[in-house]
Order: C-alpha cells, then structure tokens, then sequence
C-alpha cells in the first residue's frame, strides 16, 4: 500500500544499502502504521550526478518521499517521518541534515492495488477478510 521512493545522486549509496534502507522502512512503517510488512513498497532512483541540485547547486542529498492512505494520526504520521530520517541517516551514514523526508497521503480510496481500492486506515482486517489477500 504505502509508497516509498528513494532519490539520490549516482553513487550516493553505498553497496548493499539500498535493501537494508528498504528494510528499513518497511519496519518503520510497518510498526508505525500497523500493517504487515509486505504491503510496503520501496523504489530507488539514482539520477546522474548533474541531475541533483541543492539550492542551486550540485548536491548529493537523500530525498525519501512517501505516499500512504488518509487518516493515520498527525502524530503518527511525524514520528513516521523523524524515525525514517533516522533510519535512513543510520543505515546510509548520510548526514541527517542531507536528508529530506516528506510524507504526502491521500484518501485510501484514491489508491487501486492489486485491482481492489485499499481500505481505509484501521480496515485493513475487514479488507482482508472480504478479498483473502
């Protein structure tokens, strides 16, 4: 159900941390969010170095945007975004002040997975129960 999409420069990871980042986030939201761990989704994009720009100048940052369903609370949704930057910092050694984190949602009836429009947050039981996922 919840995005993720991690954007760097090329060559800003080092080996092997994208899937321990993307371990990583997935607990988190998991945990944070109270939904199994395999409805996290994490993508990674690196773009070429010339291709990344930090006030107007070539950068190297993190960029973790994510997208999950409407509802979750606001606190919630804060400490979602302190602990990835954490993570993200802790796992990748980027500085946390080279991390950006944003969490954007939207109504759960907006998203369609596996041709089935995502329950609303605290449905997900009712949701299985109906399609058997």
């Amino acid at each position: 159900m919840p995005i993720y999409t991690c954007t760097t420069a090329q060559g800003t990871l080092r080996a092997g941390a994208k899937g321990d980042l993307a371990a990583e986030i997935t607990r988190v939201h998991a945990a944070i969010n109270h939904v199994p761990p395999a409805y996290v989704n994490v993508v990674f994009s690196e773009l070429p170095q010339d291709s990344v720009y930090v006030g107007g100048e070539p950068g190297a940052p993190l960029l973790i945007g994510g997208w999950a369903r409407r509802g979750h609370p606001q606190e919630e949704t804060t400490r979602l975004a302190l602990e990835l930057s954490a993570a993200a910092c802790r796992v990748t050694g980027i500085p946390e002040h080279r991390i950006l984190v944003v969490i954007q949602d939207s109504p759960a009836r907006f998203a369609v997975e596996a041709g089935r429009v995502l329950p609303e947050p605290g449905h997900e039981k009712e949701w299985l129960r109906q399609y058997g996922a």
